[in-house]
């Protein structure tokens, strides 16, 4: 069911503008079902990710959205806050083990309830618009509720919406939905941590491919980040041209 706010915000407010302003295009959204639960995983290149997603998929996502977004102060601060809980996003402290487990509690209700459900299995904004290896979140969720897993490769949205830029660019860019992948498919692949690395490098895989990115597969992007912000430079290893680049 899509909220009131939610539609007006797609379809009245902010939808259009972006539709002229980026042009935004997309392939494959006829594979996901119109109908029933489903998770969506997606790469994530700007902050701009949690705008086109939902603008160009018909149904109505609900994501799960780091803690800052709805904890801002001020004018600023109580407009983010009221933005992203009325396009259905719902807060997770990424540095608590316990709100983790909520926030899969929480997507296994939107599942339940036959909703889309929406992940960015890097945890994190990509510091270079590279692809890094994924967390298992999404992967254990999908596991768990048994529901299939649409990979979603956002294109240029990091040019659109530069790392500290708020209002976006005039560039085109867009989304390329991939095949699902279904859990059965890695039932075998060991005990429940060996079946959700299993899936999420799977799901990573075909995200590399969808979008064309060079894949840092044996770095997470939040460590990445982390060294870069302290002026310690890249890890060894994870330096650009290290990863693999899978094609589209």
């Amino acid at each position: 069911m899509t909220n009131k706010t939610y539609w007006v915000l797609k379809n009245l407010v902010i939808g259009p503008v972006l539709h002229v302003y980026n042009r935004p295009f997309s392939r494959g959204l006829d594979k996901i079902p119109s109908t029933g639960p489903a998770m969506l995983a997606s790469n994530h290149l700007a902050v701009m990710d949690s705008f086109y997603l939902p603008l160009l998929t018909p149904r109505q996502i609900t994501f799960l959205a780091k803690k800052e977004y709805f904890t801002g102060t001020g004018l600023s601060g109580a407009v983010q806050k009221w933005f992203f809980t009325s396009v259905g996003q719902v807060p997770i402290d990424r540095s608590d083990k316990e709100s983790q487990s909520a926030a899969m509690a929480t997507g296994l209700r939107v599942l339940e309830r036959g909703e889309l459900h929406g992940m960015y299995p890097e945890g994190t904004r990509s510091p270079d618009g590279r692809l890094y290896r994924g967390k298992t979140g999404a992967a254990r969720t999908a596991l768990k509720a048994d529901v299939p897993v649409y990979p979603v490769a956002m294109i240029d949205t990091h040019k659109a919406n530069p790392i500290g830029s708020w209002i976006p660019r005039p560039h085109k860019c867009g989304l390329v939905v991939g095949d699902p992948l279904y859990p059965a498919d890695f039932r075998d692949a060991g005990d429940d941590y060996a079946q959700a690395r299993a899936l999420t490098d799977a799901i990573m895989e075909r995200l590399a491919e969808l979008g064309g990115q060079e894949y840092v597969k044996d770095f997470y992007a939040a460590d990445v980040k982390a060294a870069l912000e302290k002026g310690e430079g890249y890890p060894e290893g994870s330096e650009p041209g290290k990863g693999q680049v899978l094609g589209n």
